[in-house]
C-alpha cells in the first residue's frame, strides 16, 4: 500500500480545526487531510512569485483541473512541488466525462496531469463539473478510480459541481464511492428555493445549498466550496458595501467559512491586493456589520444571479442548455474568461440555444428566484454568436 505525507491517520477525527500563524485549517472530512480555509484557485494561477508568496502565507490545498490553462495550471504547480517540497501541498486536479469517453479516457486524463504536475500521486482526484448523478456510479468511472488508487495515483476520490447539485450530492453520498464534493457557495445561496415567497426579511436565514453541504459533511465527506466570491478575480469595485476597513469580498468569504461544515473556501487570487484580502478573512468570524452588508448585497442583485439549479432547463419544452448559458455569461461578464465562455458556446448545438426558443415561459415560472432566463439566453447569442 502506497504511503503518502499528511496520511488521514495523522489528523484526528475529532480535531476539526486549528490555527498557525494567521491561517485557520480544517479537517477535509474522512481524508484526514488538515487544509487551510482559503484555498487557491488555479484558473488562472497568479504570476509565480506571487504564488510562492500564498504558499508560504499558509495556503496548502491548491485547485486545477486538466482543462485550466491548456494544462499550464498543472504545470505551475509541478514547479511549485519541485521548489518547495511535494509534501507542502495538497492538489485536487480534475477530469473531464466529456464526448466519448470511458475508463481509458479517464486514465490517460490522469496520466497526462501528472506528468504536468511533475509528480506520482494526487491528492483528491475528482470528476469535473459532474451533472448526472447516474456517471457517479458508472462502473467505468469507478474502475478508472479503484486501479488509479490501487497503483498509489490518486488518494482520494472527489468531484466537483456546477449544476443540479441536489440529485448529484445526493448520489454521492448515497454511493459511498466520493471522500471530497466542491460545491460553488457563496453568499447568493442564502435563499432556500420557493415559488411561494418571492422575498425574505431575513436573506440569510434559510439555504438549500446549506443542506446538501450538511448532508455530505454529516457522512464525513469533505467539502470545499468554490465560486465563493462570485467573480473569479475580476472584482468589481463594491465599495459601497464597505464596513469600516472590511471588503465585500472579506465578508463574503467569512460567510462562507462560517459555515463550520465547510472546509475551505476555494478564490483566485490574481495580485497582491486580492491576496491581502482574502487571507485576511481566514479565521476571523463575521461581525454583525459585515453581515448586514452582505445582506444589503444580496437584496439588491439577487434577481441577476443563476444559482445554477437546473430548473429551467428540466421545465423546458426544447431542452435549451439555459444553465449552461447563464454560466457561461458569468465567466464573461464576472470572471473575466471572455474567450473561453464564448468557445464552450460555440460547442452548443443550435437546439442547445436561444435559437430553438419557443418564448413560453416555463424556465422563468420554474426558477425559485425570479431570473429573466429569456432574456439572458438571448443575452448570451447575441454576445457569442456575433
Amino acid at each position: 500500500m502506497p504511503r503518502f505525507p499528511g496520511a488521514s491517520k495523522s489528523v484526528p477525527a475529532q480535531a476539526q480545526s486549528q490555527k498557525q500563524g494567521g491561517m485557520g485549517y480544517r479537517r477535509l472530512g474522512r481524508t484526514g487531510l488538515s487544509v487551510s480555509e482559503i484555498s487557491l484557485g488555479g484558473s488562472p494561477l497568479p504570476d509565480w512569485s506571487l504564488f510562492r508568496e500564498i504558499i508560504e502565507r499558509g495556503v496548502n490545498y491548491v485547485d486545477t483541473s486538466t482543462s485550466y490553462g491548456n494544462g499550464n495550471s498543472e504545470r505551475q504547480i509541478g514547479r511549485l512541488f519541485k521548489e518547495v517540497g511535494r509534501d507542502k501541498i495538497f492538489v485536487c486536479t480534475k477530469f473531464h466525462l466529456r464526448g466519448s469517453w470511458d475508463g481509458d479516457s479517464i486514465l490517460r486524463s490522469v496520466e497526462g496531469s501528472l506528468g504536468r504536475l511533475q509528480t506520482d500521486y494526487i491528492d483528491v482526484l475528482s470528476i469535473h463539473g459532474a451533472e448526472r448523478p447516474e456517471e457517479l456510479v458508472d462502473e467505468r468511472v469507478a474502475g478508472a478510480f479503484e486501479r488509479l488508487k490501487k497503483e498509489g495515483k490518486c488518494r482520494f476520490r472527489g468531484l466537483s459541481c456546477h449544476s443540479n447539485h441536489e440529485n448529484v450530492i445526493h448520489k454521492a453520498v448515497e454511493c459511498g464511492r466520493f471522500d471530497v464534493v466542491q460545491v460553488g457557495y457563496n453568499v447568493f445561496d442564502i435563499e432556500e428555493p420557493s415559488q411561494d415567497v418571492e422575498t425574505y426579511d431575513d436573506y440569510l436565514g434559510v439555504s438549500r445549498m446549506r443542506d446538501l453541504i450538511e448532508l455530505a459533511a454529516a457522512h464525513d465527506i469533505g467539502v470545499i466550496a468554490m465560486k465563493t466570491l462570485k467573480v473569479g478575480g475580476r472584482r468589481q469595485n463594491l465599495d459601497r458595501y464597505r464596513t469600516g476597513t472590511s471588503s465585500l469580498f472579506q465578508a463574503m468569504l467569512k460567510w462562507v467559512l462560517e459555515d463550520r461544515h465547510v472546509t475551505s473556501a476555494v478564490t483566485e487570487m490574481l495580485n497582491r491586493q486580492q491576496m491581502e484580502e482574502d487571507l485576511a478573512a481566514a479565521g476571523t468570524a463575521l461581525t454583525s456589520e459585515e453581515r448586514s452588508a452582505v445582506l444589503l448585497h444580496v437584496a439588491e442583485n439577487g434577481r441577476d444571479y443563476c444559482r445554477l439549479c437546473a430548473r429551467c432547463r428540466r421545465s423546458c419544452p426544447s431542452r435549451i442548455a439555459t444553465t449552461e448559458i447563464q454560466r457561461l455569461l458569468a465567466y464573461h461578464e464576472s470572471y473575466g474568461k471572455a474567450a473561453a465562455a464564448g468557445a464552450a458556446y460555440s460547442a452548443l448545438s443550435s437546439g442547445e440555444t436561444a435559437l430553438a426558443c419557443r418564448d413560453c415561459g416555463s424556465c422563468e415560472r420554474a426558477c425559485p428566484y425570479g431570473v429573466p432566463v429569456r432574456a439572458r439566453i438571448r443575452q448570451a447569442q447575441t454576445l457569442f454568436a456575433s
